[in-house]
């Protein structure tokens, strides 16, 4: 059996599925769904909100229905908790003001220049 370059192993590697064991570690759940796929929920979702817009059509804006939820793509989950304001991002932020204000105070000191 001849031994691969790296070059070719990679290449290799590359044309694996998306489905692959190997392009799900590298990529996570992102790699189940190809352009088709995410095109395809782009245009039911789009497609839902547009049928959502004629059905309350003339309708008061307190008696309307609610306005339909795109379908979840692959990964969405991994995203879900990192707004603004999730605890995660509130404890990154509060740590970096933390790290400016001693940068700042050292500055001040003449022990930064």
């Amino acid at each position: 059996m001849p031994l691969l370059t790296w070059r070719e192993l990679g290449a290799l590697v590359r044309q694996l599925p998306p489905g692959s064991r190997t392009a799900l570690a590298q990529q996570g759940e992102d790699a189940l769904w190809g352009l088709g796929e995410h095109l395809q929920a782009l245009t039911i979702d789009e497609l839902r909100v547009a049928n959502w817009q004629r059905a309350n059509e003339g309708v008061k804006p307190g008696k309307q229905s609610k306005v339909p939820a795109p379908i979840e793509r692959p990964g969405a989950k991994a995203h879900k908790g990192l707004d603004k304001n999730s605890p995660e991002r509130i404890a990154r932020r509060k740590a970096a003001r933390e790290r400016a204000a001693a940068r700042r105070s050292a500055i001040a000191r003449g022990e930064i220049r």
